[in-house]
C-alpha cells in the first residue's frame, strides 16, 4: 500500500490523482511558458494633451507624470513613445477659456489647434497612428459634449452636424482614427457618411460604445478645464448600474459602421468589456481612465503600493477581460517596464 498525503493525492479507485497544481508556477521560466495573457507596447495607446504656443509644458497636478504640451514638445513626446514601441496616440486639445463659447465654435474652425497638431504629428512621424477625440466638451463654455438649448437640454441631432465637421477637419489634417466620445445617438453613422462622402473612406472610427457616467473622469476634466458648468452627463452617458445598455450601444455602433468599440472606464466595467467581446467580431478597446491612473500614482506617492506592479496588474486585468488594445496614461511607463524585461 502506498503512503498517501492528503496534501498531494486523492484516492480514486486504483488511481492516485495528483492535485499539486503549484508545479506550473514553480519557476519564472515555467510561469512564462503557461502565461495566458501578455502586454505589448504596440497595443497601448497614449492619450496626449496639446495646447497652444511653443516650449510649453504644464504638469497636471492630479495626474503625476502627465503634461499638457505645446505642439513642438508633443512631437518630441510622440517620438519618444514611438521609440518605446507605442504606435498610437490619442489627442485631446486644451482650449483657452477665451476661445470657448456655447456652440464650441473653435472645434470647427479651419486651422484650429487640433488640426495643427495632427498635421505636425503626421509630418514628423508618418507611421504613427494618430487618433483624435471628437466631442464638444473641450470647446464649450458649459462643458457638455453636445450643443444645449435654453433649458440646458442636450440637443442630439444638431450636435451630429458639428461632430461630423470636427471629424472632417481631423481627417483632412491626416488623422488615422476618429474617436467620438460624445455619446450622441447616431453619431457613428453620421460621421461615417460624412467622411466617405469627402473621400476619407480609409479613416477608422473608434466608437466610445460603452462610456459610462463615471466619477473616474475628474483628473481628465481638470486637465482640459472641461467640467460641466451645470447639471451632469447622465442623459447621454450610460448608467453605471447597467450592463445590457452597454451591449445595446455597442451593437448599434457596430451596425452604424464603427471599426473598433471602446469601453470607458476600464477597471470598474470589466464585466461589460467581457460581455461586449463575446457578442462582436470587431476589435474591442478599453480606456484606463484618468481617475484609475491617478489612484495608482497617489497611493504610490504615499508609499502604500508599488506603482509599477499595480499598473501592470491593472492593465493585464483589462487584457484578460478581452481588450485588444488599451488607452492608458501609464502607456509610457508600461512600455519602459516591458523594454526592461519586466515580468509578473
Amino acid at each position: 500500500m502506498f503512503a498517501q498525503s492528503p496534501l498531494d493525492f486523492e484516492r480514486k479507485g486504483p488511481l492516485f490523482i495528483d492535485k499539486r497544481l503549484r508545479r506550473n508556477r514553480r519557476t519564472p521560466a515555467i510561469r512564462a511558458l503557461v502565461q495566458e495573457n501578455y502586454l505589448h507596447a504596440q497595443q497601448l495607446v497614449a492619450p496626449l494633451f496639446v495646447l497652444e504656443g511653443t516650449k510649453r509644458q504644464e504638469p497636471i497636478a492630479s495626474m503625476p507624470g502627465v503634461f499638457r504640451l505645446s505642439i513642438d514638445l508633443l512631437i518630441d513626446q510622440a517620438i519618444k513613445l514611438y521609440e518605446l514601441g507605442i504606435r498610437a496616440v490619442d489627442l485631446f486639445p486644451v482650449i483657452s477659456a477665451e476661445a470657448k463659447d456655447s456652440l464650441g465654435s473653435e472645434a470647427i474652425r479651419e486651422g484650429n489647434l487640433m488640426q495643427k497638431a495632427v498635421y505636425a504629428l503626421k509630418k514628423a512621424i508618418p507611421e504613427l497612428c494618430v487618433m483624435v477625440d471628437v466631442a464638444l466638451d473641450p470647446y464649450t463654455d458649459h462643458g457638455h459634449d453636445g450643443l444645449v438649448d435654453e433649458k440646458g437640454a442636450i440637443l442630439n441631432d444638431p450636435t451630429l452636424e458639428v461632430l461630423a465637421r470636427m471629424s472632417l477637419l481631423a481627417a483632412d489634417a491626416g488623422a488615422d482614427v476618429i474617436a467620438p466620445s460624445d455619446m450622441m445617438d447616431g453619431r457613428v453613422a453620421h460621421i461615417r457618411k460624412t467622411l466617405d462622402a469627402q473621400g476619407h473612406i480609409e479613416v477608422n472610427i473608434l466608437a466610445y460604445a460603452a462610456k459610462y457616467a463615471s466619477a473616474f473622469y475628474g483628473p481628465f476634466r481638470e486637465a482640459l478645464q472641461s467640467a460641466p458648468k451645470f447639471g451632469d452627463k447622465k442623459t447621454y452617458q450610460l448608467n453605471p448600474a447597467n450592463s445590457r445598455e452597454g451591449l445595446r450601444e455597442s451593437l448599434c455602433d457596430e451596425e452604424e459602421g464603427a471599426d473598433f468599440l471602446l469601453v470607458k472606464p476600464a477597471l470598474a466595467y470589466l464585466d461589460v468589456l467581457y460581455r461586449i467581446k463575446e457578442i462582436t467580431t470587431l476589435p474591442v478597446a478599453a480606456y484606463h481612465v484618468s481617475g484609475e491612473y491617478a489612484m495608482i500614482m497617489a497611493a504610490a506617492e504615499k508609499g502604500w503600493i508599488d506603482a509599477d506592479r499595480v499598473l501592470t496588474e491593472s492593465l493585464i486585468s483589462i487584457k484578460r477581460a478581452g481588450a485588444d488594445f488599451i488607452l492608458t496614461y501609464g502607456a509610457e511607463r508600461m512600455a519602459q517596464l516591458l523594454r526592461s524585461g519586466w515580468s509578473f
